[in-house]
């Protein structure tokens, strides 16, 4: 998690520090303000896995514009969704215009031009924002593009849940591990995608084949998060998911390979490289392998062997230096 905060700036250089962070981890825009004295801003960043949750608040902004010149400088291509949680904000993108009180939710893409800014008589907002890669949204692009900038629905169905998700996000943000974090990618992609895909009513046209291929990023994503859990196994995976063990072997057939080469091949990756590791040289061939999910010593010197061709053990001493 990375926390700023523009108290910890010169007040005459507040605004160029707030303009330059979000240029450099955002997308570019061009900020307009009442006065650089009374400008505040602070904002909380929180990687999931491809995913980006931010969590910014500051005042005296009258407009935040992106233009094409700024998006031909740099784009990240990520639809943005936004739930107001203190204060009144409004956002124009292509022919719509919405005006977001505390509570409600809109979108924005960063591809094409939009303008927004802090409601005329509101001193601040305060909100959190999800960043989403365009291919991480198995939703077609022209169908999305009708959203946004629109008022979007966050007290009932689909829409309360994504909302609900996104508070917790703002609540926890600071607490959140990093590992934990990592393991809410597919829970962040999976909501997200159902809440749009029904408002753009695709649901029932995607192509079976793009669910199934999202389905099955999200299911990779997942077994990478937990693969120090002894405990994972396909069982833990298709409940995760909400789908039978069955369909979950069928996905990876049409993958070309199985759940259980997915977890073993990764978590020997994992132990092929920390056992070579200078820096963990006091930790024991047994306790690599323990800590990446293996149940135990025997068990991981067959599978290392088997797929590296010589004993772990061997493949520390040959490649960490002498004393």
């Amino acid at each position: 998690m990375i926390e700023l905060c523009s108290s910890d700036v010169p007040v005459a250089d507040r605004f160029d520090w707030w303009c330059e962070l979000t240029a450099r981890d955002l997308a570019p825009t061009r900020f307009t303000i009442d006065s650089v004295a009374d400008f505040r801003a602070s904002a909380r960043q929180l990687e999931l896995g491809c995913l980006t949750a931010l969590v910014p608040e500051f005042s005296a902004v009258r407009s935040v514009v992106r233009n094409r010149r700024l998006i031909q400088r740099s784009d990240p291509e990520r639809w943005v969704l936004m739930l107001v949680l203190a204060g009144s904000y409004w956002i124009e993108q292509g022919r719509s215009r919405a005006r977001a009180e505390a509570g409600d939710m809109v979108m924005y893409d960063t591809s094409q031009p939009f303008e927004s800014g802090v409601c005329r008589g509101v001193g601040s907002t305060y909100s959190v924002m999800l960043h989403l890669p365009r291919q991480a949204v198995p939703v077609p692009e022209q169908a999305l593009r009708r959203l946004v900038a629109r008022p979007m629905p966050s007290r009932t169905g689909a829409g309360d849940l994504m909302a609900r998700f996104l508070e917790g996000l703002a609540e926890q943000v600071t607490v959140l591990e990093p590992a934990a974090a990592d393991r809410l990618e597919s829970a962040a992609i999976g909501l997200a995608t159902a809440f749009l895909a029904g408002l753009a009513d695709t649901e029932c046209r995607l192509p079976p084949q793009t669910r199934q291929q999202a389905l099955l990023q999200q299911i990779k994503k997942f077994v990478l998060g937990n693969l120090h859990d002894r405990q994972l196994s396909p069982t833990l995976i298709a409940a995760a998911h909400h789908i039978s063990v069955r369909y979950l072997h069928h996905l990876f057939h049409e993958d070309g390979q199985s759940v259980g080469e997915l977890i073993r091949r990764r978590r020997l990756e994992r132990c092929h490289t920390e056992l070579v590791d200078p820096q963990l040289i006091n930790r024991t061939v047994a306790d690599v392998g323990a800590r990446w999910g293996f149940q135990d010593a025997a068990t991981f010197n067959r599978a290392f062997k088997a797929a590296y061709g010589i004993p772990p053990g061997e493949h520390r001493r040959l490649s960490l230096p002498g004393p």
